[in-house]
Order: structure tokens, then sequence, then C-alpha cells
């Protein structure tokens, strides 16, 4: 049985591993490899690299510390979660049963990217998700943002802080309020609808979108904004832990417990602003706590 088992290997879970680590407790870390910082080619507001440094690079770094403390990872799905007398049991898509003293849900969400197999090499080095991770990235560039209804519109109108040569593409033709194509319209947002055809990029390079209709429009910058974010906090709701109405989990401010005793999340999993210093900063409350509360328990 594990200390503790943390569900993602992602920027808070790597981080709270390193910690436990170095605690000597045993650590095991269920990555099903995929998620935010996965696809992220470059992060680039975060203090020790001025120049960016890409999602997988980072990962990497977090594993190979985390190792030499001895934390054990396996590549698998976390598919099934449930509470016994002894602690936990976490069943992976593949079958495999892992035991836990203590669980860590780093489980993270994942944005809605429409399937344009063009847009992958430039996820955030020409195009973005997060304003205010990246908004400073199209800072005076003219910048399409592809998105639907509300939710691109907004970003649209976030991003016009950065600069003034915006056009937004409504891809699903989602109704956007009168208000707010109002604002769009007095800060001089240019609007269109889809549906998308394809993204035009060169590798990393974003150049600008291709509609259905034939039209095509050219900018140096991208941005997506379609709502719909996937929360991944299933394993969550079948232990019972108290979600946010957005489906985020809910935990306690100063330890990052959940209201399950000896269930802790931290991350973009967790109902807060999605940074991926926030997350280490989760990852490390989460794991400190941890420690607390397996030497109280004898360990």
């Amino acid at each position: 049985m594990y200390d503790c088992l943390i569900v993602g290997g992602g920027i808070a879970g790597l981080q709270a591993a390193i910690q436990l680590g170095r605690y000597n407790h045993k650590t095991l870390v269920l990555d099903a490899g995929d998620g935010r910082s996965a696809i992220c080619h470059s992060y680039h507001n975060i203090l020790g690299y001025p120049d960016g440094i890409s999602g997988p690079e980072l990962r990497e770094i977090g594993r190979q510390q985390a190792g030499k403390y001895g934390v054990e990872f396996v590549i698998g799905k976390a598919a099934y979660a449930k509470k016994t007398m002894s602690g936990f049991e976490i069943e992976s898509d593949s079958g495999e049963t892992y035991k836990a003293k203590t669980l860590l849900l780093a489980t993270g969400i994942m944005d809605r990217i429409p399937p344009f197999p063009e847009l992958m090499p430039t996820l955030g080095i020409s195009v973005y998700v997060c304003p205010d991770c990246d908004g400073r990235e199209v800072k005076d560039k003219s910048t399409i943002v592809m998105g639907s209804g509300n939710a691109g519109a907004n970003m649209a109108l976030t991003l016009n802080y950065f600069t003034d040569e915006i056009t937004y593409v409504n891809h699903e033709n989602t109704k956007v309020d009168e208000e707010i194509a109002a604002a769009m319209k007095g800060k001089g947002i240019q609007y269109a609808e889809g549906p998308i055809e394809k993204v035009l990029a060169d590798g990393p390079d974003f150049r600008g979108i291709a509609l259905a209709n034939g039209e095509e429009l050219f900018a140096e910058r991208g941005f997506i904004a379609f709502g719909g974010n996937e929360v991944k906090s299933q394993l969550a709701q079948q232990l019972g832990v108290e979600l946010h109405k957005n489906k985020h989990v809910l935990v306690d401010p100063r330890t990052k417990m959940t209201d399950v005793e000896n269930v802790w999340a931290a991350g973009d999993v967790v109902a807060h602003s999605e940074q991926v210093t926030i997350a280490m900063g989760d990852g490390m409350q989460a794991s400190i706590w941890i420690h607390k509360t397996l030497l109280a328990g004898g360990k």
C-alpha cells in the first residue's frame, strides 16, 4: 500500500510528488499522459523561464526530479475510485488496482479544442487559450479568436486590452448576446460567422483560417475560446466529494483537502484561477498537509 496515490502527472501532481518524495513517503503517480500541460509548447509567465518552457519539458523535468526521491510512475487512466477501511483503491482502465492511505486528485481540465490537426503544433507558440497566461503574446498583433457564442466574444473583448486588431470567428454560429455584440462593435472588433474549414499554419506559426464559404482570414496570432471545457472531477464525484456548480472540486483553502477525509485536490480541477504557478503552489500545499496527516496516523 502506498502512503499517497496521486492521480494526474501534470504540474500540480508532479510538484506534490516531489515534496512527498522528499518526505520519504511511498508515493505513486498514476498519469494518463494527457492534459493541458502535455500539449502546451510554451509557457511564458513562469519564474525562472524568461524565454518560456514547454509543458512536456516541464513534465519531464518533474518526473526526473520526483524519481530521484523514489516516487513511482504508472502510465494509465484512473477509471474508478472507492474508499476502503484502510484508505483508497483506484482502478485503472486496464484493470489494475492501486491502494493508498491518502489520495490526491490532480486530474485537471481540458479545453474544448476543435479537431484541426494544424492547431496542435501552434499551441502555446502562436495560438493560445488563456488570456491571463498569454494575452501579452498578442500585444499589438493581428489576432483571430476562434470560438463559439459568448465565450469567444468575451475572449475577444478581453484581448482588446492588448491589441486593437481582433477578428472573432464564431465557428459554431452560436448566438452572441446583443449587449456583448454591441460591446465588440464599439471596440472595433471584426466579426465573422463560421464554420472554419481549415486552420492555416506553417508548423508552429499560425497564419489564419479558411472558412467553409471559401473566405480566408489572416492574422499573426490566434486564440481559442469555445467554452464548455471538461472538468475532470469524475473520480471526486465517485468518492462523494463536494463539487462547485461548475464541477470543479471544492477544497479547504489552507490544506487543499476536500470534504472527504484524506482526499486532497490540486491544480486546475480545483475551483480557482487556472495557472501553472498556482498549480505548483496547490501541489506543494496539499503535499505538506498530506505529510502532516500521515504523521498523525503513525506512519
